[in-house]
């Protein structure tokens, strides 16, 4: 399985900069292997109905990304995933764990885990050093490439735009 690196080598952006909306149409597209817009809009409406041009230009931007691949029938696009739904998955939870837990899975599960209420799985010695420099549960993590201990005037702004960011990807 190439690593996330590759897939953006290749032009591909990463599953995690997708937004709601076209995350919804990848959800519709992936059961059903290739689409048209029609297909795809009308699998979105009982949930988040938009009109055909919107779902057109969507998938259009997932084409150039290359999270999609499309043909021309007739008159129309069909679409299909250039990765699947699993392959997809994979590669997110790949991102968030090395972006968030030190390239830990067991420190996921620990989290995932704790965060259920469930038993926490036994924890391998470098989850212990990596839980002490975590924030405490409930406390908002942020990337350390936006922590920052005096914020210049400049940059208080542009932290609060990346904030609203942030919580499109929760």
């Amino acid at each position: 399985m190439p690593d996330n690196n590759s897939i953006r080598d290749e032009g591909r952006h990463s599953i995690l900069d997708l937004s709601p909306l076209e995350l919804d149409c990848m959800n519709a597209l992936w059961p059903r292997g290739e689409a048209s817009v029609r297909d795809i809009q009308q699998a979105l409406v009982p949930t988040r109905p938009r009109a055909y041009t919107t779902i057109m230009t969507i998938l259009d931007r997932l084409a150039q990304k290359g999270v999609v691949l499309r043909r021309k029938t007739g008159k129309a696009w069909v679409y299909r995933a250039s990765l699947s739904a699993g392959e997809a998955r994979s590669h997110a939870v790949a991102q968030v764990v090395a972006g968030f837990f030190d390239g830990s899975p067991e420190a996921l599960a620990a989290h995932l885990a704790a965060s259920a209420g469930g038993p926490e799985p036994r924890r391998p010695p470098e989850f212990t050093a990596l839980s002490r420099r975590m924030p405490a549960s409930g406390s908002r993590i942020r990337p350390a490439a936006q922590v920052q201990h005096e914020p210049s005037p400049e940059s208080v702004s542009e932290r609060a735009h990346s904030e609203s960011l942030d919580t499109s990807l929760l």
